[in-house]
């Protein structure tokens, strides 16, 4: 049976009732029995798809899979030959091909598929609109739009395209996924410490630089109250047009964090859970026992150094036995007016350093409900999450970047036994020294923290075009710190001030806040072409911190430790240190008036328009309202009628800006006159307190003001097979807050803050996706992301306030080495400033060179001679996303690089010199740095080049498909972090803090960077 005209094969099929139709729907094929044609739907990812035929025409039809119209002037080709038709008016087409040929069926519009051919029949094909990726639901500010509409800088990465494996924080999930957006963990995988995150630089002196967190509406929202597995997308707003919205606050951006919601339909059941375990990426290479007595004791003669024993305290203070793992267990489901989501998680991280760990559990619910003929729904959510946390062993100095115990035992002499021959801790005399083996095993340092969300919201809807909404939330953080010293400690030893006895030391903290907000929303359509959506609003937010802590001593017992504050003997005894005790609270209001407007003509034309008016308690009395402004507009050039070029350019839109956002992330009460304490004196034998002022006023202080324009396109290529976006943007930001030095008399203390300087940033951003390979089984996903950004100090003072400049940085003892970076008008955010290296004389000293060009030791040196010698802000930033996908596997390597700036190498400055000895050195004390014979230095000798790539995240995983009435979908995956780093600099990691004034660093005490390995596990019932 050769050939077979369709009549014979109707024929056929009655006399053998078999039926064929195969339906490709959404990825999937299936065969069902009821077709006399053979129908294919086609994926958004577009696979090669089989197609059982019996002869070599090939007939059929095409409609859309929307709508179930015919599409006319499709291309159907034969892949690999010049055979090719159209189709008609009614969307049917006829064409030449045997078996094993493959058809390529593409239209403007639509998104491209290709089929093979095994034989011949009747055809329905279904394609599917390109417009679906523009349709896709954008968060933004009090709202929602489609991304076809959107006309400012907004960023959104939906949960499939989430980083994988373990994170510490949410913000790490979009790590390198959003151009311009900054995230950095300045102490590793420390499961106790904080995430930096910065958009598009800095752009405050003293008020705050990380944009706003809103988590489902609530403004300030805390990140520990959202978890793996319950987060639907992160959507950023960059630039002010959007950020407008929301005054004050939009500065440094917003990020909008969108959780999960029940859906209608059966009960479904999930569960998210992961394994993780870490190890030290990359050690400092100190001198060993047997090098240091053999470079050392014998090679320097210094027989004394040598103390018996060979020690390895870094390798002591892993925790190599670490595992973290993490659950998520979700129930969800609901009705045709009802929905409910409810989810259970636990997790206990442990930290690659001992004794520093997290253990946390909580949960969080939420429902909807509609009713009143479908015209009230009700929603809420409610979220809360436990956690204890040991810092002991993360310790961190917040002053210097130091994790003070891993620089001890970097410069601990490795010859030093680490106890003494009763069991007590050996301690050594060196500059700086302790044991932390002796603070682990002596010391207490634990936080207990509750954190709890509630909020709901009522929406009427009046007409079908408006709808009023009332919404209210309430976050409570509460934490308990507790610090225990035993009288086994070293610094409790019985010749100290606290003569053998313990300390104790309590602090509780509470922060919470409270939002009312509604809001009254339209939308309506006219003439079929003219859209209008409008809102108008008002917000109401007050926030309040408290704090009570206490301290004592004198505690002869560690029975108690510090649950009996009361029985430490230093509040009898005036021989020890002064017990202490003090207790705090403040609060700010924020009250806000808001509208916006969008219109869209005809899906070509996009205007939207923002004002909000916010006032602030933390204003002065004649500065204590600011109004926000922003207009940004778009044309989709390709929905015009005379573009033509549909086949190359499916997408192009431009975008245009400009916004102005505030800055109110400065302390409380600065605009007032404040009292504090001071001595007491006696009257009648009584001491009394006195008081007085300690802050001048200031009635004309207010927020920081950004004005920023942006420009972008957004643009989409063979069908959105490459698409993306491009964004400049120039911000300027005045009126930056800074405590001036104020003239005594007239006023009162010798400072005052006020509004003065300026901050300039500007910068380009890149994002595109593509997808280089596509077929029936295999797909490739590229995502790539690059920014590039200067920060200026345009000024920093006026006729009344001078400020020559400010330096940050500060370099550790020994030394008066002073601070490393300054910041004066005209330049750049976070240029170092010092010494210049012009070489090392015959006594081994440095040598520096002088403002005339001759050359000095640093004796010889005056502030005259010092210059600009670097910058440690990176100036570009990029990632690479590769995701292959091959039937149920997929393989996720992602890259992340920074690039352009320069690290100072505080470590090698002091442990890579022989005059740091008698403490260890590294082994390049006696090699590369072998002929420096001098006191540590600072100046650009020690600056290198910080330009890195991360090969940062490697995940394979795979889907399996269950046939079962138990198992919806099932997904293992084995994911690696930091998996390899590809740099020129020397030191532990040239990932450093790199949003702030101290940018580029790198502190002696450096917390371990890891390698981790994950296995996950999400699954469906």
């Amino acid at each position: 049976m050769n050939k077979f005209d369709a009549r014979t094969f109707l024929q056929l099929k009655k006399r053998s009732k078999l039926f064929f139709s195969l339906a490709v729907i959404a990825g999937s094929m299936q065969q069902v029995n009821a077709s006399t044609s053979i129908s294919l739907g086609v994926l958004s990812e577009s696979g090669v798809k089989e197609l059982v035929a019996i002869q070599g025409q090939v007939n059929g039809k095409v409609i859309d899979s929307s709508t179930g119209n015919p599409v006319s002037g499709v291309t159907i080709s034969v892949k690999g030959t010049a055979v090719g038709t159209q189709t008609s008016e009614n969307g049917s087409f006829s064409i030449s091909a045997k078996t094993g040929d493959v058809l390529v069926i593409s239209s403007i519009g639509y998104q491209p598929t290709e089929v093979k051919v095994t034989g011949t029949s009747t055809l329905t094909i279904r394609l599917v609109s390109a417009q679906d990726q523009l349709d896709e639901v954008i968060v933004v500010g009090y709202g929602t739009q489609k991304k076809s509409e959107v006309t400012s800088a907004v960023a959104s990465v939906k949960e499939k395209d989430f980083n994988q494996g373990g994170m510490r924080s949410p913000m790490d999930l979009v790590q390198g996924k959003i151009a311009g957006f900054n995230v950095t963990r300045t102490q590793g995988s420390n499961p106790n410490s904080g995430t930096s995150i910065q958009l598009r630089g800095m752009a405050s002196m003293k008020g705050g630089n990380t944009p706003l967190i809103v988590i489902d509406g609530i403004p300030g929202g805390n990140l520990d109250l959202v978890k793996q597995g319950d987060i639907e997308s992160i959507d950023v707003l960059k630039d002010g047009s959007a950020a407008a919205i929301y005054g004050t606050r939009g500065n440094g951006g917003v990020i909008l964090v969108t959780t999960k919601k029940g859906k209608s339909g059966e009960p479904k059941f999930e569960y998210y859970t992961y394994g993780q375990h870490e190890s030290v990426a990359k050690r400092p290479e100190m001198l060993s026992a047997a090098q240091f007595r053999e470079l050392v004791v014998n090679g320097l003669n210094k027989p004394d150094l040598d103390l018996g024993a060979s020690t390895d305290l870094y390798d002591e203070l892993i925790n190599k036995n670490n595992f973290s793992n993490f659950h998520n267990f979700v129930a969800s489901g609901g009705g045709e007016k009802s929905s409910y989501r409810a989810s259970l998680n636990y997790e206990n991280a442990e930290g690659i350093a001992k004794q520093n760990g997290r253990q946390q559990f909580g949960g969080r619910f939420n429902f909807s409900q509609t009713g009143l003929q479908d015209r009230l729904t009700f929603t809420g959510n409610i979220a809360a999450n436990f956690n204890k946390a040991d810092l002991l062993g993360g310790k961190f100095d917040a002053t210097s970047g130091n994790s003070p115990d891993f620089e001890q035992a970097v410069q601990r002499n490795p010859t030093a036994p680490l106890y003494n021959p009763d069991g007590s801790f050996y301690q050594t005399q060196g500059f700086n020294n302790y044991n932390p083996l002796d603070r682990l095993a002596n010391r207490v340092d634990e936080r207990d923290q509750q954190t709890f969300s509630g909020d709901a919201r009522l929406k009427l809807k009046v007409i079908d075009q408006l709808h009023v909404s009332a919404f209210g939330s309430y976050v409570r953080d509460n934490w308990n710190d507790r610090q225990y010293r035993s009288i086994k400690d070293w610094d409790q030893r019985e010749n100290s001030d606290y003569q053998g006895m313990g300390y104790g030391f309590k602090r509780n903290e509470l922060n919470w806040s409270k939002t009312f907000e509604s809001t009254i929303d339209y939308n309506e359509t006219f003439n079929e072409k003219h859209n209008v959506t409008g809102l108008l609003g008002y917000s109401y937010q007050y926030s309040t911190n408290e704090r009570f802590d206490m301290s004592n001593n004198g505690f002869t017992t560690d029975a108690f430790e510090d649950w009996n504050m009361g029985s430490g003997t230093a509040l009898t005894n005036p021989k020890l240190p002064k017990p202490g005790m003090g207790s705090f609270k403040e609060d700010n209001t924020l009250i806000a008036f808001f509208g916006r407007v969008n219109y869209n003509y005809d899906n070509k034309y996009f205007v939207s328009a923002i004002l909000r008016r916010e006032g602030s308690s933390r204003f002065g009395s004649n500065h204590k309202w600011g109004n926000f402004p922003a207009l940004s507009a778009g044309w989709t050039i390709t929905n015009e009628d005379f573009f033509s070029n549909k086949d190359l350019v499916n997408n192009l839109k431009l975008r245009a800006g400009y916004g102005v956002t505030g800055n109110q992330g400065f302390p409380n009460y600065r605009s007032l006159t404040l009292l504090g304490t001071g001595g007491v004196y006696p009257q009648d034998g009584v001491y009394y307190q006195t008081y007085g002022l300690t802050q001048n006023p200031n009635p004309d202080l207010k927020w920081e003001q950004k004005a920023e324009l942006n420009v972008g396109v957004d643009f989409g290529l063979w069908n959105n097979r490459l698409s993306g976006s491009v964004d400049v943007y120039n911000r300027k930001t005045k009126d930056l807050l800074y405590p001036y030095k104020a003239q005594q008399p007239a006023f009162v203390t010798n400072s005052i803050w006020y509004n003065v300087g300026e901050v300039s940033n500007k910068g380009i951003e890149l994002q595109l996706t593509g997808v280089p390979i596509q077929n029936e089984d295999f797909k490739w996903t590229v995502d790539f992301t690059a920014n590039y950004q200067k920060n200026k100090l345009v000024k920093m003072s006026n006729e009344t306030f001078k400020s020559n400049w400010m330096e940050f940085g500060g370099l550790p003892a020994p030394g008066n080495l002073g601070n490393a970076i300054r910041l004066e008008e005209g330049g750049e955010i976070g240029s170092f400033y010092g010494k210049r290296y012009a070489g090392l004389n015959d006594e081994g000293k440095f040598l520096f060179y002088k403002a005339d060009g001759s050359t000095g030791t640093a004796g010889e040196m005056n502030d005259d001679d010092l210059g600009y010698i670097g910058n440690g802000v990176p100036k570009f930033q990029a990632a690479l996303g590769n995701r292959f996908a091959y039937k149920g596997f997929d393989l996720t390597v992602f890259f992340r690089g920074k690039f352009k700036y320069d690290i100072l190498n505080t470590s090698n400055m002091f442990f890579a010199n022989q005059k740091w000895l008698p403490n260890n050195v590294f082994e390049s004390a006696f090699g590369e740095y072998a002929n420096i014979k001098d006191d540590p230095q600072y100046s650009d000798y020690y600056l290198e080049n910080g330009s890195f790539v991360k090969l940062d995240n490697v995940t394979l995983g795979y889907n399996f498909k269950f046939k079962t009435d138990y198992i919806r979908n099932m997904y293992v995956y084995v994911s690696g972090r930091n998996i390899a780093t590809f740099t020129g600099y020397s030191g532990l990691d040239p990932e450093l803090q790199d949003t702030g004034f101290d940018s580029g660093i790198d502190s002696r005490g450096f917390y371990p960077r890891t390698r981790s390995w994950t296995i996950g596990l999400n699954i469906g019932f």
